[in-house]
């Protein structure tokens, strides 16, 4: 009777346990990276005359690790664990998956020596040099060889929607970091970019505005479709919106990235069209933002006692927020006073802090418990107190930089009656000196939630177990 029993297969979570806690751990740094940079500008001294400390070689250091490094990690970590459960089976080819761990760890360190020494390509969200770029691309190969070999070795014929958000993503940043890095080494680590002048900026921000809206939205996405119903309980809102909102938002975000070039040397239509498809965004985005609230609904009550709901939900309101703020700032008349400014500061940390890092907080604090064999974090009143430090530091850090960026544009804009200008632009940063202060402030509050994250993290994978979970049969896809 034994030789007839079907063998049991069990979901491979190690490589799923690996990238959440190397997510912990490199949000911790890059977080701290961010606010040292932020003190350096309101105290300048504090890069010591050290070149390598200085703020234009660690700023892009900040922005790949809590991007690259802190989103990666927990982007790939929970793509895996969620496509083995809506799949109902075991990752496809668990040695490559293995791969993309180290490989992206490799990625990371290699960023974190570079940079600092000052090897850069010079572009935004891109600046690594052509050999990291080159192991990137073979990374990026294998994870989504992994993703799609398991979606084809699936148990049910469903696919189901945080797989359309996640694997839209593996497929959009692999085109943008090929094409945007095209270039022609001419060193071990320098190179030049294969595009000229009008043509090099375009596709910089062509990558650039995608890289928000494939890496930094809709991998995250592809989160919330899984995770709010999950700590909630409750199906999706609406599936069908879900669908909708998928395939607005994949057609509409590749065209927007011309609004970064307003007023340059950009053809005025192409900085028209960017500006169009910016606003039409505003529909899915909202749309999806609309889908995951409502998924609460006869659930409400949960949010009073449950912290991880609510890092959930309100990374969705930051979401909406963001989305809102966006569209209208690539408006060109608003654009004029805005550009430039520390109101984009706040714009890009109102998405990053609030929608991306609530949400994968929240995630991770689904996670964690269950890849240790526990039922629960080790404290639920650290998630609590996390959960307010976060919010309290986003709401100091977007507002001081919502103000200081207003200020700024007016102050730059001001003239006198004989056509000169009012202020200089000295008498601008003295009058942002103070927002500068309030900007640590909020990023401090933020740090500490993330360093309470990492003991909490820590306190429960050690005293938890790593767990095998076996494979269900006749579970709903979205198990």
């Amino acid at each position: 009777m034994d030789a007839l029993k079907t063998p049991t297969a069990h979901y491979n979570d190690t490589v799923v346990r690996q990238f959440s806690i190397m997510a912990v751990v490199w949000g911790v740094v890059g977080m701290f990276v961010g606010v040292f940079v932020a003190s350096q500008l309101a105290w300048p001294e504090l890069n010591f005359g050290i070149p390598w400390l200085s703020f234009g070689r660690l700023r892009p250091l900040h922005t790949n690790a809590v991007i690259f490094a802190f989103g990666g990690s927990a982007l790939i970590g929970t793509s895996y664990y969620v496509v083995q459960r809506t799949c109902q089976t075991t990752l496809f080819m668990p040695k490559l998956a293995s791969f993309t761990f180290w490989g992206w760890q490799a990625v990371i360190v290699a960023a974190a020596i570079s940079l600092p020494l000052g090897f850069t390509q010079g572009k935004e969200y891109a600046e690594l040099e052509w050999p990291i770029d080159l192991l990137i691309a073979a990374v990026w190969v294998s994870y989504a060889i992994v993703f799609f070999g398991t979606i084809g070795i699936r148990k049910v014929k469903h696919i189901y929607v945080a797989n359309w958000f996640y694997g839209a993503f593996i497929l959009a940043v692999a085109l943008l970091h090929i094409v945007n890095n095209i270039s022609v080494p001419v060193g071990l680590m320098k190179s030049y970019s294969a595009y000229a002048g009008v043509q090099d900026a375009m596709a910089q921000w062509w990558y650039g505005h995608n890289a928000v809206g494939f890496f930094l939205t809709a991998g995250f996405l592809g989160m919330m479709y899984y995770f709010i119903p999950k700590q909630a309980g409750r199906p999706v809102y609406s599936y069908r919106l879900s669908i909708v909102h998928f395939w607005a938002l994949l057609f509409t975000y590749m065209w927007a990235g011309p609004h970064h070039l307003h007023y340059t040397a950009l053809p005025d239509w192409t900085q028209s069209l960017g500006m169009v498809f910016s606003l039409i965004l505003l529909a899915p985005s909202w749309g999806g933002m609309i889908n995951g609230i409502m998924t609460l609904s006869g659930a409400w009550h949960k949010l009073r006692d449950d912290p991880i709901l609510r890092f959930l939900i309100v990374s969705l309101s930051f979401y909406g927020m963001s989305t809102f703020e966006g569209p209208m700032m690539a408006i060109k008349t608003v654009n004029a006073l805005s550009h430039y400014t520390d109101w984009t500061v706040g714009h890009v940390h109102s998405g990053a802090l609030g929608w991306v890092g609530l949400v994968t907080m929240g995630s991770l604090y689904y996670l964690v418990p269950r890849l240790f064999g526990r039922t629960e974090m080790y404290s639920k009143s650290a998630v609590e107190l996390h959960f307010w430090l976060a919010t309290i530091g986003i709401v100091l850090y977007i507002a001081a930089m919502w103000i200081a960026g207003v200020m700024q544009g007016l102050m730059w804009r001001a003239i006198n009656p004989d056509g000169t200008l009012t202020y200089t632009f000295v008498e601008s940063v003295k009058a942002t000196y103070p927002f500068y202060v309030i900007r640590v402030v909020g990023g401090l509050l933020y740090l500490t939630g993330m360093v309470l994250m990492a003991w909490n993290v820590f306190k429960t994978a050690a005293a938890g177990r790593s767990v095998k979970v076996s494979v269900p049969a006749g579970n709903p896809a979205h198990a």
